[in-house]
């Protein structure tokens, strides 16, 4: 059985007033680091509730990371092949 790679995606949140940031890390196999960060506010007429914020703010963050990740991979890919490759979801 092959030996699967893991990567270590780290999440952090910071609260200030009415916005919520998440940064987001993850660290993969050949070395490379990506970060991301993502953003909620709050109404100031909405109720306090700190894990739907980081539940949006995480969610934005990790949006993004994988966003980054496709791009890495295309960017292989097409110095890979010498041919420019196209992600599903663009």
């Amino acid at each position: 059985m092959a030996t699967l790679v893991g990567w270590h995606v780290e999440l952090e949140f910071t609260e200030e007033g009415h916005r919520t940031s998440a940064a987001a890390l993850v660290r993969l196999g050949d070395g490379s680091e990506i970060k991301a960060r993502g953003y909620a506010l709050r109404h100031p007429s909405d109720p306090e509730q700190l894990r739907v914020g980081e539940e949006i703010a995480g969610a934005r963050a990790l949006m993004d990371l994988a966003s980054q990740m496709l791009q890495k991979a295309h960017a292989e890919i097409d110095e890979a092949t010498g041919r420019h490759s196209y992600p599903i979801n663009q």
